[in-house]
């Protein structure tokens, strides 16, 4: 070997080497990732105008009755057979494409089947990953002839770099469908718990708000379709709640007729939930105390049924008699709305991991 040939480095020191490039690309990347996501973050303002699709024929006046139904339709993917990891479960996706159109299938039927005037849906998918990019909003909208539709975005990410694998693409949001003209509607910006980075690979839940006219009459029908905090410490449901308690005030206040509903991720305190206790481990549903609003408000939960089960494990094959089941999805409604009947339709999770809730009013107490 000629005296001029360097000599090699020795292994631990190649090895060595090699380790630290290897970090430095991937923080590279991981870098160039985090400030992709910062520059493309969807920033909704607080108050934004939405388009209003459709324009049936049917009127309302006071005195009227109308069927209104809440469904979290669980982006089409979580069936009996699914579990999350965000519960407890170990899968981020929880079904193929076929499994998707079978569950969207099976929600449109039920829809149909409903016969409801009003249809708030939540996690209603447009292009994402984890629904296998089927466009569910369309799919619905398209199925259902006489209504109109409103789409507000709560979850716009290019893409969700974690678990792993990751939850990738995802575009998604709140569906409100009336058989009545919506005059306007506006997506209305609740606040965000999550700070930078988390927070630009994160929902931006709101509420959307579809004015419905009256015939006959200077008030009107507002109907507010939600979906609020789920995975937060509290403080984001705490501060999402009172964002809503004060439009539900400023609209009753106006002597509007108001019916508020979605998934609360939160259960009232005058429902009687006891027969669904929250086990060691499990994720645990916040609670909205009813004191802190005006006595005038009707709180509705139908506990004959859980609106919601636990994503830990699949359901299907489990043992359903201790399963972990929830009481999150209702409505929240003006004292000048008669209740004629409220019932959680029990569907056993087959297609979702919530039950729909229907209710039956009549506009003028």
């Amino acid at each position: 070997m000629s005296k001029r040939q360097k000599k090699k480095a020795p292994l631990w020191r190649r090895f060595l080497r090699f380790v630290l490039v290897l970090v430095l690309v991937v923080a590279a990347l991981a870098a160039a990732l985090i400030g992709t996501l910062t520059v493309l973050e969807y920033k909704p303002a607080d108050s934004e105008m939405l388009a209003v699709e459709g324009s049936p024929s049917d009127t309302l006046t006071e005195g009227d009755g109308l069927t209104v139904l809440t469904w979290n339709i669980g982006y089409g993917a979580l069936g009996d057979n699914a579990d999350f990891f965000m519960d407890g479960g170990t899968h981020v996706y929880t079904a193929d494409k076929a499994r998707v159109q079978e569950n969207m299938a099976a929600v449109q039927a039920q829809l149909t089947a409903s016969a409801a005037d009003v249809v708030f849906l939540q996690e209603a998918d447009v292009n994402s990953f984890r629904s296998r990019g089927v466009d569910e909003v369309a799919q619905i909208r398209m199925a259902s002839e006489g209504f109109c539709s409103v789409f507000a975005l709560n979850y716009k990410c290019l893409f969700v770099p974690f678990p792993m694998p990751p939850i990738g693409k995802v575009e998604s949001g709140i569906l409100t469908l009336s058989a009545y003209p919506i005059r306007e509607a506006v997506r209305q910006q609740l606040p965000v718990p999550f700070s930078w980075p988390v927070r630009a690979a994160n929902l931006k839940r709101c509420l959307e708000v579809s004015r419905v006219p009256l015939e006959g009459s200077e008030r009107e029908l507002v109907l507010i379709n939600l979906h609020l905090e789920a995975y937060d410490s509290g403080e984001g449901k705490t501060a999402q709640t009172a964002a809503l308690r004060g439009i539900l005030d400023e609209e009753r206040a106006k002597g509007n007729y108001v019916i508020a509903g979605g998934d609360f991720n939160q259960v009232f305190s005058g429902t009687d939930a006891s027969m669904y206790p929250t086990y060691e481990g499990k994720w645990q549903a916040g609670a909205i105390d009813q004191s802190e609003f005006d006595p005038s408000w009707q709180f509705l939960m139908d506990s004959t049924h859980p609106t919601c089960r636990s994503l830990d494990q699949p359901l299907k094959g489990a043992d359903t008699e201790n399963f972990q089941y929830y009481m999150i999805d209702g409505f929240i409604v003006s004292d000048n709305i008669r209740v004629d009947s409220l019932e959680t339709l029990d569907l056993g999770f087959v297609n979702s991991d919530h039950n729909p809730v229907r209710m039956e009013v009549t506009l003028g107490a």
